[in-house]
C-alpha cells in the first residue's frame, strides 16, 4: 500500500513538472511570435511601399489612393498595427498582394516541400557525419586522418551556395546527369540535399570526432582493449552512441537552421518551398506573405529546439534528475 502511494506521488510530481514545462514553453512561444511579428510589421514598412509595386511607377494618384484604401494602408500606422496584431490572434494575415490568396494558406501550401528538403538535408548530413566523425575520432593523430580533418576544416568555411553552384555547373550543365529545377523527380532531390549537407556536415563531423576521441580515452574502454576487445566493436557500441548524445544539441540546431537558412538553396534549385516563396515575396514587398512566412518559420524553429531539449533530457538520465 505504501509503495503504491509513493508511485502515485511520483507520477503526480512528473505530471506537474510536465505541465509547468508546457506552460513555460507556450509562454515563450507567444512572446517570440509577438516579438517577431511586431518586428516584421515595422521593418517591412521601412523597407519600401508595396503600393508602388502593385500600382506601377506610372500609376495615377487616384489609383494609388484607391489601392491604399483597398489594403488598409491609408490608415495611421498604429491603427494598422493594432488591426494586424488582432488579426494574427485569429491566424489571419490577410491576402497575398501578388496572388490574392489567403497568405497563411499560401505559405502552408509550400511548407511540405521545405520539410522534405530539411529532412533530406539532415539525413545526408547524419549519413556522412557519423561514420566520418567516428573514423576521425578513433585515431585522430594518424596521418591520413589529419589530412581528412584539414579537408573538413576547409569545408566548414565554405558557404553551401558555393558548393551548390559547383554541383549545378558540373552535374547539371556539363554532365547533364541531374535536373536542376523543382522537386517533381527523385533525382532532383540529390543535389540540393548534398548542398545542404556540405555546409552542415563539417561542423558535426568535428564535434563527433572530438567526442569519439575523448570517449576512446576513457579508462573502461582502454581496459577493454587491453584484454582483447575489438576496437571497432568498442567504437560503435560505446564511443559513437556517447558521441551522438553529446551532439544532439548541435543536430537540433542544424535542423532548425534548415527551415530558415535554406533560402539560397531553394532559390538556386527553384525548390518550391517557403524559402523560395520568401525570396519572391521580398522582391515584390508582399507584406502578408512575408509576415506569414516569418510566423511559420518561428514556430518551426521553436518546435525543433523544444523537441531537441526533450530528446536530450530523455536520452541523458542526468538531465531528467537535474530538471526542476
Amino acid at each position: 500500500m505504501k509503495s503504491s502511494h509513493v508511485i502515485y506521488q511520483l507520477s503526480q510530481h512528473q505530471r506537474w513538472r510536465v505541465g509547468v514545462k508546457a506552460v513555460r514553453s507556450l509562454g515563450k512561444l507567444i512572446i517570440l511570435l509577438i516579438s517577431i511579428t511586431t518586428f516584421m510589421f515595422f521593418a517591412l514598412r521601412m523597407a519600401g511601399d508595396p503600393i508602388i509595386v502593385l500600382a506601377g511607377e506610372n500609376a495615377s494618384v487616384e489609383l494609388i489612393e484607391e489601392i491604399k484604401k483597398q489594403y488598409g494602408f491609408d490608415r495611421p500606422l498604429i491603427v494598422q498595427y493594432i488591426l494586424y496584431i488582432s488579426n494574427i490572434f485569429r491566424l489571419d494575415f490577410g491576402e497575398s498582394l501578388s496572388t490574392g490568396q489567403p497568405a497563411l494558406s499560401y505559405v502552408l501550401s509550400q511548407l511540405p516541400a521545405t520539410l522534405l528538403l530539411a529532412a533530406l538535408g539532415m539525413a545526408v548530413t547524419l549519413a556522412i557525419s557519423i561514420p566520418a566523425g567516428a573514423w576521425l575520432g578513433m585515431k585522430p593523430d594518424a596521418w591520413g586522418r589529419r589530412v581528412m580533418a584539414g579537408a573538413v576544416f576547409f569545408m566548414q568555411g565554405l558557404p553551401g551556395f558555393v558548393t551548390a553552384l559547383l554541383l549545378i555547373q558540373v552535374f547539371v550543365v556539363q554532365l547533364m546527369w541531374f535536373p536542376s529545377l523543382g522537386y517533381s523527380q527523385v533525382k532532383a532531390w540529390i543535389l540540393p540535399s548534398i548542398s545542404l549537407a556540405s555546409f552542415l556536415a563539417p561542423k558535426l563531423i568535428r564535434m563527433i570526432s572530438a567526442n569519439v576521441s575523448e570517449a576512446m580515452r576513457e579508462e573502461y574502454i582502454r581496459t577493454a582493449r587491453s584484454v582483447g576487445a575489438p576496437g571497432w566493436s568498442l567504437l560503435w557500441r560505446e564511443a559513437v552512441p556517447n558521441a551522438i548524445l553529446g551532439a544532439v544539441a548541435l543536430i537540433g540546431t542544424q535542423f532548425a537552421f534548415l527551415f530558415a537558412g535554406a533560402v539560397i538553396i531553394e532559390v538556386l534549385f527553384l525548390w518550391p518551398g517557403i524559402g523560395l516563396l520568401l525570396f519572391r515575396s521580398a522582391q515584390v514587398l508582399d507584406f502578408p506573405v512575408l509576415q506569414a512566412t516569418a510566423f511559420i518559420i518561428a514556430i518551426l524553429v521553436f518546435s525543433v529546439n523544444a523537441m531537441t531539449n526533450m530528446a536530450f533530457e530523455f536520452l541523458d538520465p542526468r538531465m531528467r534528475r537535474a530538471a526542476p
